[in-house]
């Protein structure tokens, strides 16, 4: 028999939650985990035709799985929603959106003009672009799996990423074809951005801390005067997005270096513990 109107809003009263709402209900932040996949497997499509539209075309779908990867984990914890499964199938859809898809775009639009040059340096760095673009990818992969095992850093610096964010690694690359448009030409620039890209990969295993925006919650009521700061940034990344997005994924990049550097300035030159004198016999 199925159970009446009351006796449903009576459970609900009570603090049960009906099965077929909380079936919706997880649905959802698995919706922004395929939108993930989809547009990181968007980007590898449109890399693979090869002209400069559709290079900015696939930087612009990593920004969006990047958007979507932000709100499947804040939804799923907002909501009550978190399962294993979903956190497995997060990891692989940003090995695609954050590990393949940059890594295509990365080798595509930096070196695989010197394709057809059989010799020379221009043929060297094309086979150097194989080598770093698959350590971009496998770093991506790595990040993923030793976050998956460790979490965040430990103790006090919990809500700090150990190593650089594989989204934050992506945007990287996105904003920078996002930016610039035209493939590279010039073997000396495709030299330097491959050198970007191996910074990239070397950050995403380091074990450097980036801030981590967990704490945000999307439940805690704000003064209204965040809404203003808030609408100004959409606003620069809707009208001037590329040099927006460049300089927000710039930033971050140095923020952990930066922070880095100051922890290690910090323990270089702080003052030794001193040693209290033995008590007398």
């Amino acid at each position: 028999m199925e159970p009446g109107l009351n006796e449903i809003r009576n459970g609900m009263t009570n603090g049960e939650v009906n099965p077929h709402h909380r079936r919706g209900v997880s649905l959802l932040p698995l919706i922004f985990t395929v939108g993930n996949l989809s547009c990181g497997y968007y980007a590898v499509l449109a890399t693979m035709r090869g002209t400069s539209v559709d290079f900015d075309n696939a930087s612009r779908a990593i920004g969006f799985a990047i958007l979507f990867d932000a709100l499947d984990g804040r939804v799923a914890r907002a909501t009550g929603t978190s399962s294993e499964f979903g956190k497995q199938l997060d990891s692989l859809a940003d090995v695609i959106s954050f590990g393949v898809a940059p890594a295509f775009l990365a080798f595509a639009w930096g070196v695989k003009s010197f394709f057809t040059l059989e010799q020379g340096i221009q043929r060297d760095v094309y086979l150097l672009g194989w080598v770093v673009t698959f350590m971009f990818m496998i770093s991506c992969a790595w990040r993923l799996a030793r976050f998956n095992i460790q979490g965040m850093a430990p103790g006090k610096e919990s809500k700090y990423f150990v190593g650089m964010p594989t989204p934050a690694a992506a945007g990287m690359i996105a904003a920078s074809v996002h930016i610039l448009k035209e493939p590279v030409q010039d073997w000396r620039f495709a030299l330097g951005w491959l050198a970007v890209v191996a910074l990239l990969a070397a950050l995403m295993t380091s074990t450097i801390r980036y801030y981590g925006f967990k704490e945000i919650s999307l439940r805690r009521r704000r003064s209204s005067l965040v809404l203003l700061p808030l609408a100004l940034l959409v606003y620069f990344v809707w009208a001037f997005s590329e040099w927006t997005l460049f300089i927000l994924g710039a930033t971050y990049l140095l923020s952990g270096l930066t922070l880095h550097a100051v922890r290690l300035l910090r323990r270089r030159f702080a003052p030794a513990p001193s040693s209290s004198p033995a008590p007398p016999a």
